[in-house]
């Protein structure tokens, strides 16, 4: 037997042919699956023969696939050329009936079985053993029979012709609809739409993020692709932009070369670049030049030497520091050049060393995209230059707001142009149960977002299918004056409505409905055409279609709304961590870190530093007024003569070392508080309120905590209620006994007390051994010593004895990972003159001499490598035979410290090879 017939389809699924073998031999199917032919022969319920052919057979275009049976051997031939073959034991052959595509109704008595999906598309030139089948006959009822088709035509339809997956998302479909693949695209939606990045470094602050590599995406769903940018977040979020060389690059004396031109390539194309400027606050560029008998501007009357080329390819002629068209350095323009007579100090042409340094800022002028050096062909003249990265802080758009006042006020602006495609995204806060946030009209299209309950926002909409509304709600009120995000989109596959983190609303469109959305009247923001229903309250950061609507701009000349809209720390004051406190701006926020131990940007980064036996920070106070003899320059503006009837403490250690004092706090009246490890690691707390009574000594129940690990301490007291908690486990209390007052506080002191009066004989003991470890976050009340000795030395009452620097240690996650990417200084640099020669990348003519001292350099590396490593395995060889067994030693947070007193000429040992 044979049989043949030609198809398409865009499913991947579906059956071609079925039919029961005669003899009740079993059923053959024949289908698509996966793409692929395949055919099997059950017979009850096993499969007897299993054979593909063919791949990617959904894609539209016409395949053939022909069945034939000959002397025991079956083959399925795909498209003329792949065929599959496999041998039969028994007759493959129709009994009675051949179905095509699928099965009829079972009421006809049909015998016919499809467990498989039914298939849709075309089919044509239908062969068997008798010949072409006659679909016309067909179509007549005059021979076999149907349902469910269109005879003589092929209703298919291309749906990725053309594609509606934007930003280069793949386009698949099925014989009802089409699918994008937006995976490595950085955009997401049913049309790969939204873009899934933030548009700024200020965004991606405001969502609690610190520095490092960020995707910006400056235009939404605009056709400007993410790019990778480093975010350095401090008090303004920087976006930093690196170039191909923004290191000091020296040039000496060439012959033949009058000019040295210098291009700079960025990490981000020049479309990108220019938007990122243009939605910034403030950028800035560093320029310096570092001469010896090299002028650079020829001031004050002379054609400049030097000169610059900016983000259109214009020259420019002043340089860091001065303003544009001032053919100027810094120094001319603050009249403070080393040569009054000149304007640049490299431009008196002095045989020492000096430079000519500063920033440009001038916003429509940068980045700088080539630097043309001069004065170099002289002889004697030696020059160096240095442009540093692109950086630009704040967001314009994100803060573009207006507040409504009145329920009649509104903004309009141009039409809203959104017909395939339409995203709509803003952030709102108000106190009003309702209201409209936008609203566009068309003759019978429209489109609209409201707040039609304090719970509830509604997008609605009409392409020419009906009104279509998308509705999501919410467990707490949105009226509650807090900024939310609202973000909607409209497709020709469905409608989302997103607000702030809550589960997504979506709508599917109808089917091979109306897709184009058509307005005509002016956009209303706030409010509606017909006046009515008007929002109350803010409204900031409204983009349609990637593109930022100027609120403020307008907001200006239309009564009943104000440009701006203050008050961001009900909204964002959560992301200040560690007790900071948020202080509003204008446009933003900052947290202030001065009441907590912790730094950085939310409050967020530990104050850590590695305590050696030696190392001591005191902190100390104002003496009472009654014992106040002589003022110490050191001594703060807290007077000590304050009763304490409570101390709120809390720190953070990793030692190996028991007993250990970590924090002493005393007093000009012999009291004094201890927080310590015994020396079984066990946590004590020493109190001694009462100069005639023996000290109360309060034990924590957590085991040994001088294991090398991090470890946090929280003490509270309260009158002669204390209470201690370390790490997760449970608060412990316990009450005071003796008195109840910390009188005339002298100094908080951590590490070794340099006590110079009487100190308690167990105290003595334990400061002898010093503290060798790291602490980190120490905190006493409202004070941080630690942070005060570390981060202002100069301004805080705090004395500091031995080595101490700040370190990592008290952190307990990894590194930065974007440590290792960042290569360049992120610091800004402010251009002085010099003295003596910069340390540089020389530029030399003479490669080939370049080539041969860096081939010497790198044989010499390896032999002393190669003898250093022969001479560190011996070494250690010996120290293994001949000293007991020691732990590992260097200051690395990782590793336990050693404090037995017998070990210190092993300590010392391993120190040097490990240093080696």
């Amino acid at each position: 037997m044979s049989v043949s017939l030609q198809f398409r389809t865009w499913n991947k699924a579906g059956l071609l042919m079925t039919f029961d073998l005669q003899h009740n031999a079993g059923t053959m199917w024949l289908y698509l699956s996966e793409a692929r032919a395949r055919l099997q022969i059950h017979k009850t319920g096993r499969i007897m023969t299993d054979i593909t052919a063919g791949a990617n057979l959904n894609d539209g275009q016409w395949h053939s696939v022909e069945l034939v049976v000959r002397r025991g051997r079956l083959a399925v031939t795909l498209d003329k050329t792949d065929s599959s073959t496999a041998s039969t034991s028994f007759p493959v052959a129709p009994d009675s009936q051949l179905f095509l595509g699928g099965c009829p109704n079972t009421e006809d008595g049909s015998v016919c079985r499809n467990p498989l999906n039914v298939f849709q598309g075309c089919m044509r030139l239908i062969r068997t053993d008798s010949g072409l089948v006659d679909l016309i006959k067909v179509q007549q009822m005059l021979f076999g029979n149907f349902s469910d088709l269109q005879m003589d035509m092929c209703g298919i339809v291309d749906r990725c012709s053309p594609s509606h997956c934007e930003h280069g998302g793949k386009c698949s479909q099925s014989w009802s609809t089409f699918h994008c693949n937006c995976s490595a695209t950085g955009y997401s939606g049913a049309t790969c739409h939204s873009s899934v990045y933030e548009a700024s470094c200020e965004a991606y602050k405001h969502k609690g993020n610190t520095s490092g590599f960020y995707y910006i995406d400056v235009d939404g769903s605009g056709p400007i692709k993410p790019q990778l940018i480093y975010c350095n977040m401090s008090d303004k979020a920087w976006m930093v932009i690196q170039h191909n060389n923004t290191e000091l690059t020296k040039l000496k004396t060439s012959s033949g070369i009058n000019q040295h031109l210098a291009h700079f390539n960025y990490s981000a194309d020049a479309e990108q670049i220019q938007a990122i400027i243009t939605q910034a606050e403030y950028c800035e560029q560093e320029l310096s030049y570092h001469c010896k008998k090299s002028r650079l501007l020829n001031t004050p009357d002379g054609t400049p030497f030097t000169w610059w080329l900016g983000r259109a390819g214009e020259a420019h002629m002043y340089w860091g520091g001065a303003v544009p068209g001032s053919q100027q350095c810094a120094c001319g323009l603050q009249d403070n050049c080393v040569h009054p007579e000149h304007f640049c100090n490299c431009d008196a042409d002095s045989k020492e060393w000096s430079n000519d340094s500063g920033l440009l800022s001038h916003k429509e002028h940068l980045p700088v995209a080539a630097l043309a050096v001069g004065d170099i062909s002289r002889s004697g003249s030696e020059a160096a230059y240095r442009v540093g990265p692109l950086q630009c802080y704040g967001d314009s758009n994100f803060w573009n707001a207006a507040y409504f006042n009145k329920e009649t006020s509104y903004l309009h602006f141009p039409t809203f142009h959104g017909e395939l495609s339409a995203d709509i995204s803003f952030l709102f806060k108000t106190s009003s149960s309702s209201g409209v946030f936008l609203e566009n009209l068309g003759i019978k299209d429209f489109i609209r977002i409201e707040l039609s309950s304090p719970h509830q926002v509604i997008f609605s909409f009409d392409v020419g299918n009906g009104p279509f509304e998308v509705k999501v709600k919410t467990p707490a009120a949105l009226n509650d004056n807090r900024w939310h995000h609202v973000r909607a989109e409209r497709n020709v596959k469905e409608a989302s409505l997103h607000v702030d983190h809550h589960p997504a609303a979506v709508q599917k469109a109808p089917a091979d409905g109306h897709i184009h959305l058509q307005l005509n009247s002016q956009l209303f923001v706030g409010g509606t055409a017909s006046r009515q229903k008007g929002f109350l309250g803010c409204i900031r950061s409204l983009k349609l279609n990637g593109k930022t609507l100027n609120l403020e701009e307008r907001a200006k000349i239309t009564p009943g709304v104000t440009s701006g809209c203050p008050g961001h720390c009900s909204s964002y004051g959560g992301l200040c961590q560690n007790h900071g406190t948020c202080v509003e701006n204008y446009n933003g926020f900052t947290c202030d870190c001065s009441l907590s131990p912790f730094t950085g940007t939310f409050c967020h980064k530990d104050v850590s530093a590695f305590f050696k036996p030696g190392t001591s920070v005191t902190y100390t106070f104002k003496e009472p007024y009654e014992l106040n003899r002589n003022i110490s320059a050191l001594s703060s503006s807290i007077y000590s003569d304050l009763t304490l009837r409570g101390e709120n403490i809390s720190l953070s250690f990793r030692t190996s070392q028991a007993p250990a004092l970590l924090l002493y706090v005393n007093s000009y009246y012999r009291e004094y508080l201890a927080v310590l490890l015994n020396r079984n690691g066990h946590l004590d707390i020493k109190y001694k309120l009462q100069h005639n009574r023996d000290a109360e000594v309060f034990r924590a129940s957590a085991r040994n905590l001088a294991n090398g690990q991090l470890h946090r301490v929280s003490i509270q007291r309260l009158t002669e209620t204390l209470s201690i908690q370390v790490d997760q486990h449970a608060k412990e209390d316990f009450n005071l006994t003796s008195d109840t007052e910390f009188n005339a506080i002298k100094s908080i002191v951590i590490g070794k007390v340099h006590e110079s009066g009487e100190v308690d004989p167990e105290i003595g003991r334990l400061n002898a051994l010093g503290f060798t470890g790291c602490l980190s976050v120490v905190q006493f009340n409202s004070i941080s010593p630690l942070k005060a000795a570390l981060l202002y030395p100069d301004t805080s009452p705090v004395i500091v004895t031995g080595p101490l620097t700040e370190s990592s240690c008290g952190s307990s996650l990894p590194s930065n990972p974007y440590a290792a990417e960042t290569t360049h200084s992120l610091t800004d640099h402010v251009g002085t003159v010099g003295a003596g020669e910069p340390i540089v990348n020389a530029i030399n003519s003479d490669s080939a001499l370049i080539g041969g001292v860096i081939a010497v350099v790198i044989f010499v590396s390896l032999a002393a490598l190669a003898v250093m490593a022969r001479f560190l395995y011996r070494r250690k060889e010996t120290f293994q035979t001949q000293e007991p067994k020691a732990g590992k030693t260097d200051d690395s947070p990782e590793t336990p410290f050693n404090t037995d007193p017998n070990s210190q000429s092993i300590i010392s040992d391993n120190q040097k090879e490990y240093f080696i």
